[in-house]
């Protein structure tokens, strides 16, 4: 397996129909021994509500974060050709395709000539302005008018763009249970796991949304919003774990083990 993690893109006409719901999929498809969908636990007056509570805080953080976005996108109109605001097409809830929203940090049509990746550490493409904005990730801000518009969550699994997710799904046959919510801005595994480069990080990633699912509540969001702004100002992954009082790696691999597998496998569906 090479360090980054380079997927051989499948074409949208050979991934599986979109109009099939996740759960008809995921009992049709299921791996022996895993679990048919991720199992809800308490909290689902929170579930229900968890909608309109996105809404009025995203509102809340709008107002001060108008100006903010104002100011970022001048710097980097000023500092890089192009666009100082990029969208690109995401997959969201049961599979639905939505337009992110988010502030350029790369060069302006980086794709041009690679075609869909991933980024990677010390990734060429990434401007000046652009890693001070990935650091704080104050580039996510606009992601706001997604949770206004209904395609997002505040807090939630990280969107994936549609070239990847065909081979992800393969490789990892629980990852379409992601799927189940809406995408969030940030989350369990956005706090607490570097960027993906590889299978084993996809597959980690994977087990914190998974886990994520499974215990949302009220508490579990405020937490997460709190090791949010943490993570923001630079203070380290197990740092903000620590303080906010989040799940480890290991307790959340033990628990989600029966679902996401173990990374041999997920490596050998990839090869095959």
């Amino acid at each position: 397996m090479a360090t980054h993690f380079n997927l051989h893109l499948v074409q949208t006409e050979n991934a599986p129909a979109q109009s099939e719901a996740p759960a008809q999929r995921l009992r049709r498809e299921r791996p022996p021994g895993a679990r048919a969908t991720v199992r809800t636990r308490e909290h689902r007056w929170y579930r229900a509500c968890k909608n309109a509570i996105d809404f009025v805080a995203a509102v809340l953080l709008a107002i001060p974060a108008g100006p903010l976005v104002a100011l970022i996108a001048l710097v980097v109109k000023v500092t890089s050709r192009g666009p100082a605001f990029y969208t690109q097409t995401r997959v969201g809830k049961n599979g639905r395709p939505f337009t992110i929203f988010k502030v350029r940090t790369m060069v302006d049509k980086c794709e041009s000539l690679t075609g869909p990746r991933w980024s990677m550490p010390g990734d060429p493409r990434v401007t000046r302005v652009g890693w001070f904005l990935r650091t704080t990730h104050l580039d996510e801000l606009p992601q706001l008018f997604n949770v206004l518009r209904g395609d997002m969550s505040l807090i939630g699994p990280r969107p994936e763009r549609p070239e990847f997710v065909p081979e992800l799904e393969r490789a990892l046959p629980a990852y379409r249970q992601r799927l189940l919510v809406r995408p969030g801005v940030t989350g369990l595994a956005q706090v607490q796991q570097q960027a993906d480069t590889d299978l084993d990080s996809v597959r980690r990633k994977l087990a914190y949304d998974l886990y994520y699912i499974e215990r949302v509540s009220p508490w579990l969001d405020l937490r997460l919003l709190f090791a949010t702004a943490f993570y923001a100002v630079g203070i380290s992954f197990p740092t903000v774990g620590k303080v906010a009082r989040l799940p480890g790696v290991d307790q959340v691999e033990r628990a989600m083990q029966p679902v996401v597998g173990d990374p041999f496998t997920a490596r050998h569906r990839l090869s095959a």
